[in-house]
């Protein structure tokens, strides 16, 4: 159930991004591959989810991710939901439409 969850965050985190799924799993530091992916993290979090969890759908996708990596991660979205009432109002639409 929680791939399940993790899966529907990644189908619409990379329609919000235009990015296609596979780049979300690559090693590159694009920024705009870096913020979707803390998104990812943030979603899962929140939902919630363990992070060992996050690491695991992450790392069975190809690609690894450190525990500390994933805190900062949620932490960088934390930051940018206070700085910017539009990125709540994104993050709040993605949360309601991922069923189960």
């Amino acid at each position: 159930m929680k791939q399940d969850i993790f899966n529907q965050y990644v189908e619409r985190v990379s329609s919000l991004f235009g990015i296609a799924r596979e780049d979300i799993f690559s090693k590159s530091k694009k920024k705009t591959l870096v913020d979707a992916r803390h998104l990812i993290y943030y979603l899962c979090f929140k939902r919630p989810m363990q992070i060992t969890y996050i690491q695991k759908f992450m790392g069975e996708n190809g690609y690894k991710i450190e525990h500390s990596t994933v805190i900062y991660g949620i932490q960088s979205v934390d930051k940018k939901i206070t700085e910017d009432r539009d990125y709540i109002s994104v993050v709040r639409e993605i949360e309601k439409a991922v069923f189960i």
